[in-house]
């Protein structure tokens, strides 16, 4: 598998990266840099109407600051990301392309008034994250409700699904 580059975009829950590096690593059998400091300004993706950051913007600026970059590229933030078409996404990924992008901003338990829970941030930034690189492999939306695959609009949804790929989703990863 081709190596990936963790991309730290601040701000960013830097206690964070190590576990998730870890994880990343075991899920796709690669292996896993992060780039020092942070990689680039989010604001160039800020938009001010919605006050949240363009996803799509996020992975152009991505594109061009480490085009020489070989492998899988993921941007980690805790900026609040969207598409024009929907309220806000978790991440967002090139479909067999190289970069993605996750944000722990909704992933937080803090955001809808309930206690801190570090161990549930980390399994839910984790589970989006092999998500949203499963799409650089090319990888679509998956029925199985286990599969990491599985379409997640809610973080119950992300919850309830399984941090690894069900077995026809390994198949098509490993063509």
């Amino acid at each position: 598998m081709p190596p990936i580059l963790l991309v730290p975009i601040a701000p960013v829950h830097r206690e964070l990266i190590p576990p998730l590096a870890s994880s990343l690593a075991t899920a796709f059998h690669s292996s896993v840099e992060t780039t020092p400091g942070n990689g680039f300004d989010p604001s160039i993706a800020f938009d001010f109407g919605r006050n949240q950051y363009n996803s799509t913007a996020v992975i152009s600026a991505a594109l061009e600051r480490f085009r020489e970059a070989s492998g899988k590229i993921l941007c980690l933030t805790d900026v609040d990301l969207f598409v024009p078409v929907l309220t806000f996404v978790f991440g967002e990924a090139q479909l067999d392309g190289a970069v993605a992008v996750v944000s722990t901003f909704r992933l937080n338990e803090t955001l809808y008034g309930l206690p801190e829970n570090p161990r549930l941030l980390e399994e839910r930034l984790i589970k989006e994250s092999v998500h949203e690189l499963g799409h650089t492999f090319g990888l679509i939306h998956c029925r199985d409700y286990n599969c990491v695959m599985h379409t997640s609009t809610s973080v119950e949804e992300i919850d309830v699904k399984g941090a690894e790929f069900c077995v026809g989703c390994k198949k098509r990863m490993a063509n």
